[in-house]
């Protein structure tokens, strides 16, 4: 018997490094799910990056519902993603706010004045604090919030076109059902 004792645990080792595979292989990593997903949005109140003066919070944004993305100038994934907010956030047919995540404003400001600003407003958190509300692992995140703000829909990681298409719009379509 214990002449057998490396042959099964050689085997075990194999089957957990299996299933590792199969578990990575099958599961989609930005598929998180999300304790917030039909709950109130956190209050916030965060100022605008232009206008450092003004704050938007989610009061003042009940009644519609818009899209909050969170990036950030040092984010190299934010990269790859504002494409195609660029070419996608009008199509949207509601307000998206940037939300800069832990950044510098002044870095924050140049990064969209060199890539361009999909964003209808945009607001900050240099401490980061408001995002642990929200749950935010890191950037990019984007939030659906309806206009009575509650969460409806949350990506982690950059949206691509195809899940704008097949989750996002979707996601908007059915709360325009829903309003009254």
């Amino acid at each position: 018997m214990s002449r057998l004792l490396p042959f099964f645990a050689f085997v075990l080792l194999a089957a957990l490094l299996g299933f590792g595979i199969w578990w990575n292989s099958s599961h989609d990593p930005t598929a998180v799910p999300s304790p917030l997903i039909n709950k109130p949005a956190p209050s916030f109140a965060l100022p605008m990056l232009d206008q450092p003066t003004h704050s938007v919070s989610k009061e003042s944004m009940l009644g519609k519902p818009y899209l909050v993305n969170v990036f950030a100038s040092w984010c190299f994934a934010c990269g790859e993603e504002h494409p195609v907010l660029m070419a996608e956030s009008k199509s949207l047919g509601i307000p998206v706010i940037g939300y800069d995540y832990k950044d510098d404003p002044n870095d924050a400001k140049a990064w969209l004045a060199q890539h361009g600003n999909p964003y209808d407003t945009v607001i900050t958190d240099e401490s980061g604090h408001t995002a642990i509300d929200f749950g935010v692992y890191g950037a990019p995140e984007t939030f659906l919030i309806d206009g009575k703000g509650v969460i409806r829909y949350k990506r982690i990681g950059p949206l691509t076109p195809d899940v704008i298409t097949q989750q996002l719009k979707p996601a908007i379509a059915a709360l325009e059902k829903e309003a009254p």
